[in-house]
């Protein structure tokens, strides 16, 4: 089968993660994407460490399926060739701060003159529009303002910082979600749009539970309390004989009742649910009964019905056999050692695996593309705008 977004004619422009991570999802979908980076100042994840054959392991995951072209847009002639590459395109992708592509012309205004049917997608921390557009910030500055930290942390402690980089996640599917969307108003209307997305106010989905209490009049629950916070015995994580971690999600009656029968533990199975105090006495009782045995044992006897899961080591992942069943990673390459690829989780025709390119590996061939002879080609290089 044909992947879905096959033809689909993409100019990426941005770096690091959220907006990699967009147009991973659109070229593993069959779009022809087209990373385009300056020259001078290239994505800093491609030296990013952990390095993998003298690339980042990130940036090796986050830009396969991708051609790329080195591009120096404050250069006159680059401009004039990414307006000319515009012209061609069907999506536009750039996560600068508000203003930077208006500076150096080819903002909206530019691009929608040449392109009436084109979809510039802008990824920014707070959007193009309100008194905080210009305000830098990261992941944890989004999870602060949405919600998340003040949720994550004991109730006698600071709000805890969440290890991966929740808002960045988000946005890029928050991203995806409007370019397809986008596209299906494009077959109605024929014409373009620029699609603001804000990483923050994409954050505030992980904190919609929270939110609509607190639109209820419900009091808010104290950090480290609340049936999803692990204060409850049914939803909480336990330390084993080896030191390592078991999780446990049996929310439902049936499903604690079948993890405290596995645990030799039957008279808890009706303070699942319980709180305060008297949580903290179950959730000690169940502990005890955790460290007489290793992860290993506990995941021998625990049958599905109760819920539990270990926590997972990210080096075990991989070999997972539901992941291998699904095909959830790809690879590796031919040349690429053992690296394997976490594929895009989508139900639908992927591309065929590609590995990420080296810097400008692809000048040539795009410049070609668009119909550019080889003494062109060379005038750009010498010139500097092409690299």
């Amino acid at each position: 089968m044909t992947p879905p977004l096959q033809g689909l004619r993409v100019l990426d422009l941005t770096r690091l993660l959220p907006g990699p991570l967009t147009t991973l999802f659109l070229a593993d979908l069959g779009a022809n994407v087209v990373k385009i980076e300056d020259p001078a100042a290239p994505d800093p994840l491609r030296m990013t460490p952990p390095l993998h054959q003298g690339m980042g392991a990130a940036f090796r995951l986050l830009n396969r399926n991708k051609r790329s072209l080195a591009l120096d847009l404050k250069h006159p002639r680059g401009r004039e060739l990414f307006m000319l590459l515009a012209r061609g395109a069907d999506v536009v992708v750039e996560n600068f701060r508000p203003g930077v592509l208006d500076r150096l012309g080819v903002g909206w205004p530019e691009l929608f003159a040449v392109n009436p049917r084109l979809l510039l997608c802008s990824l920014t921390g707070y959007g193009q529009s309100g008194p905080d557009r210009l305000r830098p910030g990261h992941d944890i500055n989004y999870t602060a303002r949405s919600g998340i930290l003040a949720q994550n942390g004991s109730p006698a402690g600071p709000p805890r910082v969440v290890g991966v980089p929740v808002a960045d996640i988000i946005s890029a599917w928050q991203a995806l979600a409007a370019v397809l969307g986008a596209l299906l108003e494009l077959h109605q209307t024929g014409r373009g749009r620029h699609l603001d997305v804000a990483m923050a106010e994409g954050a505030l989905t992980a904190s919609l539970l929270g939110l609509s209490a607190a639109e209820a009049g419900a009091e808010p629950e104290a950090r480290g309390r609340g049936v999803l916070s692990g204060e409850v015995p049914a939803y909480s994580i336990y330390r084993c004989a080896d030191g390592r971690y078991l999780s446990v999600g049996a929310l439902e009656p049936r499903f604690f009742a079948a993890f405290c029968k596995a645990l030799g533990r039957p008279d808890l199975a009706e303070k699942g649910l319980v709180r305060g105090d008297e949580a903290a006495a179950v959730q000690m009782e169940i502990a005890a009964e955790i460290q007489k045995r290793t992860l290993s044992e506990w995941t021998a006897i625990l049958p599905p019905e109760a819920c539990s899961e270990p926590v997972r080591e990210l080096s075990e992942i991989p070999d997972l056999p539901q992941h291998a069943t699904r095909g959830v990673f790809a690879g590796p390459l031919p040349g690429e050692g053992e690296f394997r690829y976490l594929r895009t989780p989508l139900p639908l025709e992927r591309a065929e695996l590609a590995p990420a390119p080296e810097l400008g590996a692809h000048g040539r061939e795009v410049l070609q593309e668009i119909g550019l002879s080889e003494s062109e080609i060379v005038s750009l290089r010498t010139s500097g705008a092409v690299g």
